[in-house]
């Protein structure tokens, strides 16, 4: 058996249903046309950590399939993969296949583990550019990526990018950048206060709620009140 065999033995229709429910896919929605074989993420990281000197050809297929639990497995096996080698070849591919993450499941599973990990010492250009970009998925690949400065206590890319994309029209940025916010928090809390204090107001309301989810009763309402 080959990958895409052993995916598809693990097929669930019901699941299917749910998660294309979950996932948008419906005419006009974010997710419009994706498939689903309704497998679980467990499942797809066991394959993709089975399959990770799997050729970056056969990746590729995977990446450009119509079901998205193929997509979801190949970028992981590009996680898996870099975890281990630390190769840039492997940067190089994952940014020339990124429009293939077109959920915010495949770029939250990912950018953060991949892009953030390779840019921690290098220029950190391209994230401007793409938190500047039309796609609604470049631009959440942008700020999830500073998850793994976050995780390192540098917030300053974090901070940067929400400003840029604190007048997106988009509800999974909103979200995005929210959870961000909260992540740095919950490191530095006044990192955030000091966000917060100067752009609460103009903030969408889901990005704030998002935001301001740890803080203590008191803080909370007076960010609320616009």
């Amino acid at each position: 058996m080959n990958i895409h065999s052993e995916i598809q033995a693990l097929a669930n229709p019901d699941k299917a249903k749910v998660y294309a429910r979950f996932f948008k896919t419906g005419k006009g929605e974010y997710g419009e046309g994706d498939q689903f074989l309704g497998l679980t993420v467990p499942q797809q990281r066991i394959f993709a950590k089975k399959y990770i000197d799997l050729p970056f050809s056969d990746i590729e297929k995977l990446l450009l399939s119509k079901y998205h639990e193929h997509r979801l497995t190949g970028f992981l096996i590009l996680v898996y993969k870099y975890d281990k080698f630390h190769d840039e070849n492997i940067i190089d591919f994952y940014l020339k296949h990124k429009h293939c993450a077109n959920n915010w499941d495949l770029i939250d599973c990912v950018a953060d583990k991949l892009l953030g990990h390779y840019l921690f010492d290098k220029d950190r250009t391209l994230l401007y550019m793409l938190a500047q970009s039309k796609s609604l998925w470049d631009r959440r690949i942008s700020i999830i990526t500073t998850f793994a400065f976050i995780r390192l206590n540098q917030f300053d890319e974090t901070i940067k990018i929400s400003k840029i994309l604190l007048h997106d029209t988009h509800d999974l940025i909103h979200k995005a950048v929210g959870w961000m916010l909260r992540e740095v928090g919950k490191r530095d809390e006044n990192v955030l206060l000091t966000f917060l204090d100067e752009h609460s107001k103009e903030m969408p309301r889901t990005m704030l709620r998002y935001a301001i989810e740890r803080l203590d009763a008191k803080l909370k309402k007076k960010y609320m009140v616009k």
